[in-house]
């Protein structure tokens, strides 16, 4: 890994993401934001960092799973900061989902499912940006998340009867 490849794996997903709207701006705004930050894939970068979170559907696509986080005091999806570890973004947002839900044979597809940004104080103890790139997974039958250290609790919900405090992008 090198900050590098983390660098080029974000670019390349903006780069080809079909967005429009205000998704189109906001994939605009975070190339131009990879363009002046080449660290800024890490946790390192205290301005903001890209950061990689998992969508994780059930495997009939009826549920969403769900962390309610310690921090942020809402139901959010899983993910977090890319580590040294982590070749591309889409690995740290896989390793993310799997140590979050306690879950094995989680399938990802390749392209980007979605960008959100952030105010937050994270880890780093300072206010700072957490520039999402979602990507959309989903579970085998009969998977059974297992809640985290990181996570207040951790469940699957229905796509269409979400808690009233969740914030999770569904397309």
């Amino acid at each position: 890994m090198s900050a590098s490849s983390l660098h080029a794996s974000a670019t390349q997903l903006l780069e080809t993401w079909k967005a429009t709207g205000v998704d189109a701006s906001l994939r605009e705004a975070m190339l131009a934001f990879l363009g002046s930050a080449p660290r800024g894939c890490l946790r390192e970068h205290a301005p903001g960092h890209i950061t990689a979170s998992a969508v994780v559907f059930s495997h009939d696509e009826r549920e969403v799973l769900l962390t309610l986080h310690p921090r942020v005091g809402r139901w959010i999806q899983l993910g977090g900061h890319c580590e040294e570890g982590d070749e591309t973004v889409a690995d740290a947002a896989l390793r993310e989902a799997t140590e979050e839900s306690g879950m094995t044979g989680l399938r990802m597809e390749a392209e980007l499912y979605g960008a959100q940004a952030h105010p937050i104080t994270c880890s780093l103890g300072v206010p700072t940006r957490h520039l999402d790139l979602l990507f959309r997974i989903v579970a085998p039958p009969g998977a059974v998340p297992i809640r985290s250290h990181e996570s207040t609790d951790l469940r699957w919900w229905p796509v269409d009867a979400l808690p009233d405090n969740a914030d999770v992008l569904l397309r």
